[in-house]
């Protein structure tokens, strides 16, 4: 594991009792880029995330953040990763000006003039207690706190999923013109896809504690087509054991497959359509595991 990636983990690790919350896991993440980390609730994302972040101590693998080891033990260690959990753990008691102030007591590279000029541009008052903003603002809050870190690694677990529309816009505005102007590398987790596609360019989807897909977005949409064609089970006798066959579904006079082609030519007989990324993540995440497909 060495730089230039942002985040680099070999095979890591972490059970809960006799569970595997993650298991076996290992990236390496472009620096520079957003990128979006979906799954199933319990698939191990917030796992990842919470270990990355040092709030979790793993049981087996390695970490690395920008090419060297995380020590989540010191204020140093810390201070390299940036991170926004869905309830945005603000102290609801505090005013917004005592939280930077907190922030700047625990943050060795903390940049309070950051913050504010943030907050102010969201007129977001720093005399106001975190208990008395709305959800868009608390999250605000939540993203410039983080943000003044002038951390390595943003790390996003759910951010928007209790916002409403127009607060999610706004959030994820905030988002990318930080992202504009630092160039900073964001790990954002989330179920809405859309919210994702807009924003992201690399995806990590995870399912049953492991990874299943680590890649461009760009590629990983070029790579694959929407196979449509008569229905038959076996898809035109090459039964599921059609190479890069992601999911079938079967209506009563058509079958349509999510395939990862590589560009090569279709079957004959069927029609081949680009996919949209919704569209991928659901495909992989409805392709049986390697149990199931024993069966």
């Amino acid at each position: 594991m060495t730089a230039p990636y942002a985040l680099a983990t070999e095979r890591l690790g972490r059970r809960y009792g006799s569970v595997w919350g993650l298991r076996d896991c290992s990236l390496a993440l472009p620096a520079g880029r957003v990128i979006a980390l979906v799954g199933p609730n319990g698939a191990g994302k917030t796992t990842l995330l919470r270990l990355v972040a040092g709030l979790l101590q793993p049981t087996e693998g390695a970490i690395e953040v920008a090419g060297e080891p995380l020590d989540p033990g010191t204020a140093a260690g810390l201070a390299r990763v940036g991170f926004v959990a869905q309830d945005f753990p603000l102290y609801k008691r505090f005013r917004v000006r005592d939280l930077l102030r907190m922030g700047q007591a625990m943050n060795p590279r903390w940049d309070r003039a950051l913050a504010e000029r943030r907050l102010g541009a969201l007129e977001i008052p720093l005399g106001r207690r975190a208990d008395a903003l709305s959800g868009g603002q608390q999250a605000q809050v939540a993203l410039a706190l983080a943000l003044a870190k002038h951390p390595e690694l943003l790390l996003l677990d759910e951010p928007v999923a209790r916002l409403d529309p127009l607060a999610r816009r706004e959030f994820m505005q905030t988002l990318l013109s930080a992202v504009a102007e630092e160039g900073h590398t964001v790990l954002l987790s989330s179920h809405l896809v859309g919210d994702l596609e807009r924003v992201c360019d690399y995806l990590i989807l995870l399912r049953h504690g492991r990874l299943e897909v680590a890649e461009d977005i760009d590629d990983l949409l070029a790579a694959h087509r929407m196979m449509v064609g008569p229905r038959c089970d076996r898809l035109g006798g090459l039964g599921h054991d059609l190479p890069g066959l992601v999911h079938v579904d079967h209506g009563d006079r058509h079958s349509n497959a999510v395939v990862r082609t590589n560009g090569a030519p279709v079957a004959p007989g069927w029609d081949a359509h680009p996919v949209d990324l919704e569209e991928l993540v659901l495909a992989y995440l409805q392709r049986p595991s390697t149990a199931e497909a024993g069966r």
